[in-house]
């Protein structure tokens, strides 16, 4: 009952503080869109700062990098592979699995050159279709 004979009282101060609050409250747009345009340059300068110096750190790693070279990699299972790595001059096979890196055997003298590709019959069929398909006759010496 209180608050019913207090309601007419409550909505005139509200009809009068209105248009007050209104003016008062009204954003600049210019204001607003440029302070949100400074804010998403900087973020993007930011971005592009943290990558600059990740692409800068990553060369500081030291040492040679040519020093393993992964020659050949063939996977035996889902999670197992063996693979062939060159270090040193030598070439070691070794059997990775997730628990474990085992040497498996190392060769004195290289089984495969590292610069070279190892070309399988897929790689020679592919490169047969691709010979035909532009229409050199070069690749169709290897079919016969």
């Amino acid at each position: 009952m209180l608050l019913a004979a207090f309601m007419p009282a409550l909505t005139r101060a509200q009809e009068q503080e209105g248009p007050a609050r209104e003016v008062a409250s009204a954003p600049d747009t210019v204001a607003t869109m440029l302070t949100l345009g400074v804010g998403l340059l900087a973020v993007i300068a930011i971005i592009f700062g943290c990558a600059w110096i990740v692409r800068r750190m990553s060369g500081m790693t030291g040492g040679n990098t040519r020093a393993i070279k992964v020659v050949s990699v063939m996977p035996m299972g889902t999670r197992e592979r063996i693979a062939l790595v060159e270090v040193g001059g030598k070439q070691i096979l070794i059997g990775v699995t997730p628990s474990a890196i085992r040497t498996l055997h190392v060769f004195d003298e290289p089984v495969v050159s590292a610069g070279d590709p190892v070309s399988s019959d897929f790689a020679r069929k592919l490169q047969g279709m691709i010979g035909k398909s532009w229409g050199s006759g070069s690749s169709s010496k290897e079919g016969s």
